[in-house]
């Protein structure tokens, strides 16, 4: 059945649908060794032969999905114009060619899955299944109830509220400390501003858990491939989303 294309590249895992569309604008991907450059162009992932940057995106291959706890100082993209370390670096020893399910930022570490699985980077990708996400922050000196009260009930972000986030202070270090903070959403840099607005500047950002994955004891660096039960627990977190709009 025929898909536009920026839908295909998004589903197989390649990038997000926004940035499908650049690729496709900018002329890096091909069709049955055509280039194409206009938007709402419709593809059959089945039969037609799709690449992007000449690297074939509709052979068919093993899935593999993996949690990478990704260490402070590395892009989640595939390539960096300032030549800064990648993510992919950390994998490159997987044949297959992974893509990030969502983004951390460069300062940020912790809890990333890379996969080759469409179907499951477009679960949980997808803004309706809202996958929790779980960080430790510290955060500039020791809020006081009433700010950790704005982070749970909503914190207006570009003109709009955030969802009712779960918060917990869990330790204090000297004159900071530590909270975790669990939010359903994906916002530009949430946590850091969202914490920024309470006047508790993030100073350490870790994630430590996604939907039902932990992070566990992975060492910055440091990957492991998710198990059958836990790839299992992820389609059935997202099934149950779509139970409980």
């Amino acid at each position: 059945m025929a898909e536009r294309l920026q839908v295909v590249l998004a589903r197989a895992g390649v990038c997000s649908r926004r940035h499908a569309e650049k690729l496709i604008t900018q002329g890096r991907v091909k069709v049955n060794g055509k280039t194409i450059s206009e938007l709402g162009t419709k593809v059959n992932p089945e039969s037609d032969n799709i690449r992007v940057d000449n690297c074939d995106i509709s052979r068919s291959e093993p899935k593999v999905s993996v949690v990478l706890n990704k260490p402070k100082g590395v892009v989640t993209t595939s390539s960096d114009p300032q030549g800064r370390p990648t993510i992919v670096e950390l994998v490159k020893n997987i044949k297959q060619r992974l893509f990030a399910v969502g983004r951390l930022d460069y300062q940020t570490e912790g809890l990333i899955i890379l996969t080759n699985d469409g179907k499951l980077a477009y679960l949980l990708q997808h803004p309706k299944h809202g996958i929790a996400k779980t960080y430790e922050v510290k955060v500039k000196a020791t809020p006081e109830p009433r700010a950790l009260a704005r982070l749970r009930s909503g914190i207006v972000l570009d003109g709009r509220l955030t969802a009712p986030a779960k918060v917990k202070q869990i330790a204090t270090t000297g004159k900071n400390t530590w909270l975790e903070i669990t939010i359903n959403e994906g916002r530009n840099r949430q946590i850091r501003r969202m914490c920024a607005k309470i006047g508790h500047p993030v100073m350490k950002l870790k994630r430590v858990r996604y939907g039902p994955v932990p992070l566990g004891n992975l060492k910055p660096g440091s990957y492991r491939t998710l198990s059958r039960q836990e790839i299992a627990g992820l389609y059935q977190y997202c099934r149950k989303a779509d139970k409980n709009p």
